[in-house]
């Protein structure tokens, strides 16, 4: 679903190594859209005074340090996202019905967050178009 290119940018040869890696994609005939939501990843800009990228779309991080990793892990998301056509939402369910059940089989959970004087969780879903239209027919409330 998505191609991150890891680039160590303090290599002698990074532009190098670049243009070979894009090349070797390009031979492999890969859907176009995989090379153009590719992410490019500039790693060890800590070891580089004031680094920023050249490239428009290219993100800095230092695995290292863990500079840049949050806004990485954002961009992975988004395109992830975007390229299987699934949404996260936060949906509010009374857990004395089904819907939590449901919700673990049909999406992946990433979060519950229990009200327990209430009787209901807020829970973040990572879920699909049909999937989300089929809990709604459901589970109307």
């Amino acid at each position: 679903d998505l191609i991150v290119h890891v680039r160590d940018i303090t290599h002698p040869e990074t532009t190098l190594q670049k243009a070979t890696v894009l090349s070797v994609l390009r031979n492999l005939n890969l859907p176009s859209h995989l090379l153009d939501s590719m992410i490019e990843v500039h790693n060890k800009v800590d070891l580089i005074e004031r680094y920023k990228p050249a490239e428009e779309n290219a993100l800095a991080v230092s695995a290292l340090h863990g500079h840049g990793l949050e806004e990485l892990k954002q961009e992975i998301e988004k395109k992830i996202l975007t390229a299987t056509g699934k949404k996260i939402l936060t949906v509010n369910i009374n857990l004395e019905g089904p819907q939590l059940s449901w919700l673990y089989k049909e999406a992946t959970v990433q979060e519950v967050d229990v009200m327990p004087e209430e009787g209901t969780a807020r829970v973040k879903v990572i879920i699909g178009n049909s999937a989300f239209g089929r809990y709604r027919n459901l589970f109307p409330s």
